[in-house]
């Protein structure tokens, strides 16, 4: 998985997989999490959004299952 590096305080790198719909985001702690089910316009409205942060907040955290990688 190709991880794409992004300014964020908390995120440190993107990634996503269009043919399993699979959301990863690596923290700046070092945790990588996947977040399952997420449609393509989601990962690119993140990549978008001028605060990734507040994005994942609004749209992706509790509303995607998650899993630790």
């Amino acid at each position: 998985m190709e991880m794409i590096p992004v300014t964020s305080s908390n995120l440190s790198a993107v990634g996503y997989n269009a043919s399993t719909y699979s959301l990863y985001i690596k923290f700046h702690d070092g945790s990588t999490y996947e977040y399952s089910g997420v449609p393509e316009n989601i990962y690119s409205g993140l990549m978008s959004a001028s605060s990734k942060g507040s994005y994942a907040n609004d749209f992706i955290y509790r509303r995607y299952p998650q899993r630790k990688v």
